[in-house]
């Protein structure tokens, strides 16, 4: 496969798809940013990639300047991959979601990983605050279609399953890692979730 084929079996974007790239946050953004309850981190090393979820109310996620942005990392699992990975190679790429919204806000940028205790502290939830703050600043900013997120039925429940539809998350565990857990029950999953959450 070849750009060429590709374009050829493709066509060409449209003029307002290729128009729509900026690279600071005007309204707009900040309007998504600032009702945003999720977003997917990207990183890599140079060779290989990570893909991380990052969730929290409202808003946790700031703008702090034209073409700066901040994220608190909240506790996970303490494998810190993606913070490795920037480290070794700044350049990442995150998605904004706000529940019920179609459209999605992509930003791409270079991040540095801050631990400054004053900046830390002002993403305090439930007394706790995060070990580490990201920065990113953006050189590109653009919302995509929402065709994915409609085909998905992301947002519709009358098309999510009516059960879980897959093991619970210590039997995933426990048979992948070949080690026993406490529980696989998904009852026991969810309260680790919430005795951990913060």
């Amino acid at each position: 496969m070849t750009p060429e084929k590709l374009r050829k079996i493709y066509g060409e974007a449209s003029p307002h798809a290729e128009a729509k790239i900026i690279s600071h946050f005007d309204c707009h953004c900040r309007q998504f940013i600032e009702h945003a309850t999720f977003l997917v981190l990207a990183t890599s090393d140079g060779k290989n990639l990570d893909v991380s979820p990052k969730g929290d109310p409202a808003g946790f996620a700031r703008i702090e300047s034209e073409t700066t942005l901040l994220i608190p990392d909240r506790p996970g699992n303490n494998r810190i991959d993606g913070l490795l990975n920037i480290l070794a190679h700044p350049n990442v790429a995150t998605f904004f979601m706000i529940p019920s919204v179609t459209e999605t806000l992509r930003v791409n940028g270079r991040a540095e990983i801050c631990d400054d205790p004053e900046l830390c502290d002002g993403f305090q939830i439930n007394g706790r605050s995060p070990k580490t703050v990201l920065r990113i600043t953006a050189n590109e900013i653009f919302i995509p279609c929402g065709k994915a997120p409609m085909r998905a039925g992301l947002w519709q429940p009358e098309t999510w399953p009516k059960e879980r539809p897959i093991a619970s998350m210590y039997q995933v565990v426990q048979d992948h890692s070949k080690m026993a857990v406490t529980s696989t029950e998904q009852s026991y999953s969810e309260q680790r979730y919430k005795e951990t959450l913060y």
